[in-house]
């Protein structure tokens, strides 16, 4: 279990993280989201021992960051952004060489090496030069890397930036099969790889934490209104503008005449639907409907909102 209370980082009069606090279980994979700047790596240097807070705690399976930084990183397999591979070794000695840092040798390393080329798919190359291997297989040596001393925790920063299509499922496969023996906590600052990823997500912004829970929990706390896009032949233009007068559900939002054809955008509140209505009112205004189509909020406008144009509390 990771628990954070309080944590702040300062770079000088730069405030990098404010205050944050969050707990995530055993068997969780926790998704931290943000832009570039806003935090998620400080924060992550600082859950591994390898910067210390300006303020706050944190704890790692009831052992304090500060008392505990030897015993704690012992329990965690940290993969950097900026993967730190020697590409001029072998595969093989690379992990030779990390396992002897950590004091892993004869049978037990042979039995980790066996575990992490197994789980992360990496026999076809344990014998080539790290620098002969694909980008998709440099980050699974990373990851394979990164749980050689078979750790409880693994904190991914940005673990996919840089992979093809391919080598993306590839990881985010691996990730998910890991997340069924460990916690993993990884950052990203992509929305769709989190959400296909991870079971609760976090999005931090200008050092804050600013949204924590599920895709549903998220989309039911910061759904906002819906937006109906419409396209309509033969309705007056005072009939679409002053709509709000005989519905006063719905919200006249624009309006774009393109070869008789009106575009129009109308907003109501995500807990009505005033559709059956305006179809009826379609009918007595003499509107031809073309086409009318819902736009609910989905995560990537929740987290444009929450990271752009300030804060959205639940």
């Amino acid at each position: 279990m990771i628990k954070v209370t309080d944590l702040s980082k300062n770079y000088g009069p730069v405030e990098a993280v404010k205050s944050i606090s969050f707990e995530i279980q055993d068997g969780e994979i926790v998704g931290f989201l943000g832009a570039n700047g806003a935090g998620k790596t400080t924060t992550l240097k600082m859950i591994t021992g390898y910067l210390v807070p300006t303020e706050g705690k944190i704890e790692v399976n009831d052992l304090n960051i500060i008392d505990d930084t030897h015993e704690i990183q012992k329990q965690i397999g940290y993969l950097p952004e900026l993967n730190p591979l020697y590409t001029e070794m072998r595969v093989y000695e690379y992990f030779e060489f990390l396992a002897g840092i950590r004091n892993i040798t004869g049978r037990p390393f042979k039995d980790a090496l066996a575990r992490v080329v197994e789980q992360c798919g990496l026999n076809g190359v344990i014998h080539k030069n790290i620098s002969e291997c694909s980008k998709g297989y440099k980050q699974r040596i990373g990851l394979a890397s990164a749980m050689i001393h078979d750790p409880k925790i693994l904190i991914l920063d940005e673990p996919v930036t840089g992979l093809d299509p391919n080598q993306i499922v590839e990881i985010r496969g691996l990730i998910k099969k890991l997340g069924k023996e460990k916690l993993v906590f990884m950052s990203s600052h992509i929305l769709q790889e989190i959400q296909a990823t991870v079971d609760r997500i976090m999005i931090i912004h200008e050092g804050e934490i600013v949204a924590n829970g599920t895709s549903d929990e998220l989309m039911s706390n910061f759904m906002g209104n819906v937006l109906l896009n419409m396209e309509i032949k033969g309705g007056s233009v005072e009939s679409i503008e002053h709509i709000q007068a005989k519905l006063p559900s719905v919200k006249f939002i624009s309006m774009e005449n393109s070869n008789g054809i009106q575009h129009v955008q109308f907003e109501y509140d995500k807990g009505q639907d005033p559709r059956e209505e305006l179809f009826r009112y379609a009918v007595d205004n003499n509107w031809s409907i073309l086409k009318m189509t819902p736009h609910t909020t989905n995560l990537e406008d929740i987290f444009r909102d929450l990271t752009t144009e300030g804060d959205i509390n639940a």
